[in-house]
């Protein structure tokens, strides 16, 4: 029988001798087959190396996305329980101006039938009172039973916990370089920082002031006096809205002409600029309430 097989012929460099080597085709075919399989076996290793880097990446991004969407969850979660406080607060002071002012307050339809407390409950009835609420107008002037209820109304707690940056009077406009009268004073403070009432009194204005920012106006009534808070990042009354000595109204930021966040605080009598500095020498900074509530 004929066998099918190479011959390989390998020659000496010394002395010259020629030897022949014969492989058998099926050496040959075993030798291909086993490289092919483990060339095979070595791109299915790369491949699902390749697949384990790729779902290790995305299972990295998919935790550090949860872990964010947590933090924005507890942020939000921080700001409701804000927002709760502040409508319970409404709801009192609501009682307070219907009875100073005789207002009938709206009776709930369901009263009689006593339900079980739920947090939709809750909610839709701080809705109600902070919509009744929002229905009462005040003057600043025109009722003296208002500031009646007002005790508090002269400014005596810094506005917010920071220090003296720029003083009242004149100095040199960090813009234009030029010199340049300051109305009120500068209390440095990190952005977000939160921002109280210095005193008693009813919001005249919240909104952006122009160059000075987003600010908020309060005025303390008999007294002639009234306060102004700039450059918030945001604020939380309105106008017309009631607010009590400690309370918070917004936060500190750099909103309109400002170079860095800080709160420009002025105090006003008779619609004149006067020194703050009598007031805030009166109190310790550090010992102000920071409350979203009476």
């Amino acid at each position: 029988m004929r066998k099918n097989y190479l011959i390989v012929v390998v020659g000496h460099s010394v002395h010259g001798r020629l030897r022949r080597i014969q492989i058998p085709h099926y050496a040959i075919h075993v030798v291909l087959s086993l490289a092919l399989f483990g060339g095979i076996v070595g791109l299915g290793l790369a491949s699902s190396y390749a697949r384990m880097l790729w779902k290790a990446a995305a299972y990295n991004e998919l935790r550090e996305e949860k872990e964010a969407l947590q933090r924005h969850n507890e942020e939000l979660r921080k700001a409701v329980d804000e927002r709760e406080v502040q409508i319970a607060s409404l709801g009192e002071l609501a009682t307070e101006v219907s009875i100073a002012f005789g207002i009938k307050r709206p009776e709930a339809s369901e009263a009689s039938v006593p339900a079980e407390e739920t947090p939709k409950r809750d909610f839709d009835d701080f809705v109600t009172q902070y919509d009744f609420l929002q229905q009462v107008r005040l003057s600043p002037t025109g009722s003296k039973s208002l500031w009646y209820w007002l005790e508090n109304t002269t400014p005596s707690v810094w506005p917010v916990q920071g220090r003296l940056s720029s003083s009242f009077g004149k100095r040199r406009d960090p813009f234009s370089g030029e010199g340049a009268f300051h109305p009120g004073v500068d209390l440095r403070s990190r952005r977000g920082t939160p921002v109280v009432a210095a005193a008693d009194g009813l919001v005249t204005e919240s909104g952006w002031g122009g160059q000075y920012g987003k600010r908020v106006i309060l005025n303390h009534g008999p007294n002639s006096l009234s306060t102004h808070y700039a450059h918030l990042s945001e604020f939380f009354v309105r106008s017309g809205e009631i607010v009590r000595r400690g309370q918070v109204i917004g936060r500190a930021g750099g909103t309109g002409r400002a170079t860095s966040p800080h709160l420009h605080y002025e105090v006003r009598f008779k619609g004149t600029p006067v020194n703050p500095y009598r007031y805030l020498q009166k109190s310790n900074p550090k010992s102000a309430s920071f409350d979203f509530a009476d």
